[in-house]
């Protein structure tokens, strides 16, 4: 049996964290707006929409530093960027720099 993998076109990819994000904050516009009718309703729209809001946000901002972390390994002076001086891993912990 050969193993089928689906993958996701890239603008479908990208967009998927503002698809959080833009259901998230609609959740909690209408959480807010339906205070008054139903509390239950309220609580049942926000949190997913909380929910929905952070999660796109850490998506967003994992993505970022996954891209910028990559770049630094792409070239041979990004490591030496991400590490610091060379002096960095020979002095004792808690010795001042």
């Amino acid at each position: 049996m050969s193993a089928v993998h689906h993958r996701l076109s890239r603008p479908v990819y990208e967009s998927l964290p503002w698809a959080y994000m833009g259901a998230g904050g609609l959740g909690l516009l209408t959480s807010y707006l339906e205070t008054e009718a139903s509390p239950a309703l309220s609580l049942g729209l926000g949190l997913p929409g909380l929910c929905g809001v952070l999660a796109g946000g850490v998506i967003l901002l994992r993505r970022r530093s996954y891209r910028r972390l990559r770049a630094q390994y792409g070239s041979p002076d990004g490591l030496d960027e991400a590490i610091g001086p060379s002096d960095a891993r020979s002095s004792p912990p808690g010795s001042p720099r």
